[in-house]
């Protein structure tokens, strides 16, 4: 990498850390809850406004139903943390419900959940941003305007965030996330208090409009599935529960016991501010709806809906403005740190989905920063393609969300029936048995409520667009397989045991040529050393002229190798040379060809575009003809002096802060007097060479 590149790399990810730095990079429980569980407590931002939006399609009445639904909400996310506090205690690997889906009830079913959880994942940030988009629309008109824009600005930030490391994005997001928790919290204290205590009539700025039913009234079965989808729209609260399980590991020790109780502070906070929003939202009478211009008749054309906890704010802090502004400003602010639970999530389990050969390998390394890189670039760039896809509007993208979600939560709480009866099958201690049938009472009751809600939620969203997510679900499942299958195959092919251990008859070396420079000289010194059985030099005839000229000099230094030269009627230089080296192969099959390619090393990537092309070209060939070995043989230019200086400081020294000072002892470079032949006795640290003319 160039020096502006590096540059530009350290101020935006920081500088490398060791790998023995990863344990003091694990998170406390004060920073692990903002970290793991922002996404599921940001969710109470826009998961009751989902539902009065739903609701308000039957009219105002409907809003009479709301609290129902939203204890309905509640009971599931109480099941599920309650569940979910018996998984990280079983499983405290972080493979989360891929690994007990995985472990318990087999492959497909691993495969399932895992696509469900990426999707779900991707689903996150597109989501929190869209909402954060909508909230600071709010204050802001401008990104009202441009929602898409300002969305795909926040991930691209939050991914450098991230790329810094975990420790560092958790504290960057303790501070907004707890700032959050206390502006909501404030709210509805003092909300409830006016309204109680003090007597105010404490109105929303909706509150007097009216609100119409959109098409007729909704009665009998429309009705029912009004309210069920309703209440699927709500559960978007519960998405980001299961960030926690998948990233046991980010906790500092004891591990499971930190995960677990991380999980309990979730539930209890989540509740509290889930129901205080509803609880709020009708006692100030707010009103929302889906289509405002249709269902809001009394609002001018210009009307700009906010979002209901904008106008929650605006109705207890209509005395003190500052109040509203810190309540939208730390609201959007956490729905942009939300996605940081995916952040955290998708790279840990696509690592382990590497491990297992599911994805590519490339996943289950940790950059610069200890952090997973490129799982946390491959998270950004699905979610800016949903977020324009989908033009950042909260209600499409929910209704893809919450499927994923429920797939997951209940083969995970399937796989933890089978898996604490497999071990009370073995279990003899009375005390243990108990507390494992405890928590196999809960993970199945887990497990009913959470089927419960997949089939109503595929009842009731599958034509709003949760086909969308059944679809990239089923594509990450084949997708997955097909690595997997790849992988297999390619390690039966490398297995040692199978390797043919019959030597190759001769060795016959050929070395390419372009012009009779020291390049090519090193190149035929180094082929000689090798001690071939064959040896001969190659040049393709492009040019009558030079190609005479190249013979002439070659006799004349009376070179100990055979130049033979290769016609090109049609100027081309790759295929002439691979059809010279397929005849060769074709004459003696039992031999081994190795072609040796002068290459020039260069300091500046722009030298790079101006030298090496051809000899490029030849070995990609090259590569995938059987039976041929290639040897790059490099030459040294002077503008690589400033790499061969760099790296002559030692491994990591650039990183370190070492200035790129030359070294005192460093031999001097030839002179054009010296020796032709020089390659054998000077370094063999990476170099340069000529390549074939073109």
């Amino acid at each position: 990498m160039s020096k502006l590149a590096v540059a530009v790399k350290r101020i935006l990810v920081g500088r490398p850390q060791r790998s023995d730095r990863l344990s003091h990079s694990l998170l406390p429980k004060r920073i692990a809850l903002p970290v793991f569980a922002s996404d599921a407590m940001s969710s109470v931002a826009y998961a009751p406004e989902e539902i009065f939006l739903t609701l308000s399609l039957a009219g105002v009445a409907a809003y009479a139903i709301s609290p129902w639904v939203g204890l309905a909400v509640v009971v599931v996310l109480l099941t599920v943390v309650t569940s979910y506090r018996q998984n990280v205690h079983a499983y405290p690997s972080g493979g989360g419900d891929y690994e007990v889906a995985t472990v318990n009830l087999g492959r497909h079913a691993g495969l399932t959940v895992a696509s469900a959880l990426l999707v779900d994942y991707t689903l996150t940030v597109a989501v929190s941003i869209s909402a954060a988009a909508a909230n600071v629309g709010a204050l802001v008109p401008l990104v009202a305007e441009h929602k898409v824009a300002f969305a795909v600005a926040a991930i691209v930030l939050l991914t450098a965030v991230n790329l810094r490391g975990i420790r560092e994005s958790g504290v960057a997001f303790a501070v907004p996330t707890y700032a959050f928790m206390a502006g909501i919290g404030t709210m509805i204290v003092w909300g409830l208090t006016r309204i109680w205590l003090l007597g105010d009539d404490v109105r929303a700025p909706s509150a007097d409009l009216e609100l119409l039913a959109e098409g007729d009234a909704f009665t009998g079965l429309a009705l029912a599935l009004l309210v069920l989808r309703s209440f699927t729209q709500g559960c978007a609260a519960l998405t980001g529960v299961e960030a926690i399980s998948n990233g046991v590991p980010a906790f500092r020790k004891p591990k499971s016991r930190n995960a677990a109780t991380t999980l309990a502070l979730l539930g209890v906070i989540s509740v509290s501010m889930f129901m205080g929003l509803i609880a709020l939202a009708h006692l100030t009478g707010a009103k929302i709806a889906e289509a405002p211009a249709v269902q809001l008749p009394a609002t001018a054309s210009g009307y700009v809906q906010q979002t209901l906890v904008a106008q929650l704010a605006a109705a207890v802090f209509d005395h003190f403005r500052p109040g509203f502004y810190v309540v939208v400003v730390v609201t959007a602010l956490i729905l942009v740190l939300a996605a940081n639970t995916a952040f955290n999530g998708f790279p840990v389990l696509g690592s382990i989905l590497a491990q297992d050969r599911l994805l590519p390998r490339q996943l289950h390394t940790r950059g610069d920063r200890l952090a997973f890189s490129n799982g946390i670039v491959v998270l950004a760039a699905f979610a800016i393609i949903l977020v324009i896809g989908f033009q950042a509007e909260v209600t499409r993208l929910i209704a893809l969300y919450t499927v994923g979600v429920f797939t997951s939560f209940t083969l995970s709480q399937v796989g933890m029936l089978r898996h604490w009866r497999r071990h009370l099958a073995s279990e003899t201690d009375p005390i243990a048995r108990q507390r494992m049938r405890r928590s196999q009472a809960i993970n199945g009751f887990g497990a009913a409520m959470t089927g419960v809600v997949l089939v109503i939620v595929l009842i009731t969203k599958f034509t709003r667009g949760a086909w969308i997510a059944i679809v990239a679900m089923g594509g990450f499942y084949l997708l997955m397989t097909a690595i997997h299958r790849h992988y297999t195959r390619v390690s039966a092919e490398l297995d040692a045991a199978d390797t043919d251990t019959v030597l190759p008859s001769r060795n016959h070396a050929i070395v390419l040529i372009s012009t009779l420079h020291r390049p090519t000289l090193r190149a035929l010194a180094y082929a000689r050393a090798t001690r071939p059985d064959v040896l001969e030099a190659v040049t393709v005839n492009v040019d009558d002229a030079d190609t005479r000229k190249l013979v002439r000099e070659w006799e004349k230094r009376k070179i100990p190798v055979p130049l033979k030269v290769v016609e090109s009627p049609y100027r081309e230089i790759t295929k002439p040379v691979l059809d010279y080296v397929k005849r060769v192969r074709t004459r003696n099959p039992r031999d081994v060809v190795t072609v040796f390619v002068p290459e020039y090393v260069v300091g500046h990537w722009w030298e790079q575009v101006l030298h090496n092309q051809s000899a490029l070209r030849i070995k990609a060939r090259l590569l995938f003809q059987p039976g041929v070995m290639v040897v790059s043989v490099p030459w040294q230019l002077k503008s690589s002096e400033r790499v061969l200086e760099r790296t002559e400081l030692g491994p990591g020294a650039d990183r370190r802060g070492y200035p790129y000072a030359p070294r005192d002892d460093r031999p001097a470079a030839p002179s054009p007097s010296a020796p032709a032949v020089d390659g054998a006795r000077r370094s063999g640290s990476r170099a340069d060479a000529g390549q074939p003319r073109s």
